[in-house]
């Protein structure tokens, strides 16, 4: 049986496509009703059983832990306990600002006991929810778990690719926030889709430097986990950090309730590509700009003055 802790648009979302075809119990804060808040017209089906009860998720060999990224290490801090032995699936994507571990390596440090995976790629709950195909990568350090944790997970409609490069998969996911910010924060400031498209592909060489140096695999990068959800996290309004870094750009209100991942992943990842000598310009340039250390003006001056050079 799949339990899904997290009833937001993303965790809905999985409890709908999965649960039309196999017993799902899902836990969120508060009351949950039968139809998702956040997904208009996304009703649970009969398959899919709501509880407030965090043991009676515990007890389901499959847990999908669909919070936000910095909220499940809180999560896992209290309830952790409870999943020794099962199989907990990520599905955030981010870099923990106070530990600098990815999901997976939080989960390893509440969960010990337990088998970690990720579930990440180019996705939005609402296309998903509507049963709109999909394509996500599955990244799991062991590789049977990974292949049962593929079977059980894929649909007609959510199809996954496996892989046991995690740390690929985990920094693709997180960085590609970050990029997707800046992204907005151009097209939001009127600079245009030339400029987008230069910064999309800048910001796509520094994501490669930093999860190269962690120890992912190139063609882990070229994949969903990587380009494939930096293409459309940067292009589409459905993105909340993209969405952001428009309001951002324009110096328009965007709501403070709504989680935008790569404002904190920003920080922690400016953090560890100091102290490793990586050059990431965009992540600092975001990270500088969200803590209003920096000028919307003086980071573009920073960015179109750096040394010429080749490609």
């Amino acid at each position: 049986m799949i339990g899904i802790i997290g009833a937001g648009a993303f965790g809905g979302a999985l409890a709908i496509t999965l649960g039309a075809k196999q017993p799902v119990t899902l836990w969120g804060r508060g009351q949950v009703g039968r139809v998702i808040a956040r997904l208009p017209g996304g009703a649970l089906p009969d398959l899919v059983v709501v509880s407030q009860d965090v043991a009676e998720v515990a007890r389901c060999d499959t847990v999908l832990l669909a919070l936000p990224a910095q909220a499940m290490g809180r999560f896992l801090a209290d309830h952790g306990g409870m999943f020794a032995g099962r199989k907990l699936v990520a599905c955030c994507k981010g870099v923990d600002l106070t530990t600098g571990l990815g999901p997976t390596g939080v989960i390893a440090m509440h969960c010990p006991d337990a088998f970690a995976a990720i579930l990440t790629g180019p996705s939005f709950a609402g296309d998903i929810a509507k049963g709109l195909p999909t394509a996500l990568t599955l990244a799991c350090a062991d590789d049977a778990i990974g292949a049962a944790l593929q079977r059980q997970l894929s649909t007609d409609v959510l199809r996954l690719y496996r892989t046991n490069d995690v740390i690929g998969a985990e920094f693709g996911g997180a960085l590609k926030n970050v990029i997707a910010i800046a992204a907005g924060v151009v097209i939001g400031a009127g600079l245009g889709e030339s400029a987008r498209a230069a910064l999309m592909t800048r910001g796509f060489a520094e994501m490669s430097r930093l999860a190269l140096r962690m120890g992912a695999r190139p063609e882990t990068l070229s994949g969903l986990s990587g380009l494939g959800d930096l293409v459309l996290t940067c292009t589409s309004q459905q993105s909340r950090n993209f969405r952001f870094g428009t309001a951002f750009g324009a110096g328009a209100y965007f709501d403070a309730a709504v989680t935008v991942e790569g404002v904190a992943t920003a920080q922690a990842v400016a953090m560890l590509a100091r102290k490793l000598g990586v050059d990431m310009p965009v992540t600092q340039m975001v990270a500088g700009l969200t803590q209003n250390k920096i000028t919307l003006e003086d980071a573009i001056r920073a960015l179109m003055s750096r040394p010429l050079k080749q490609e």
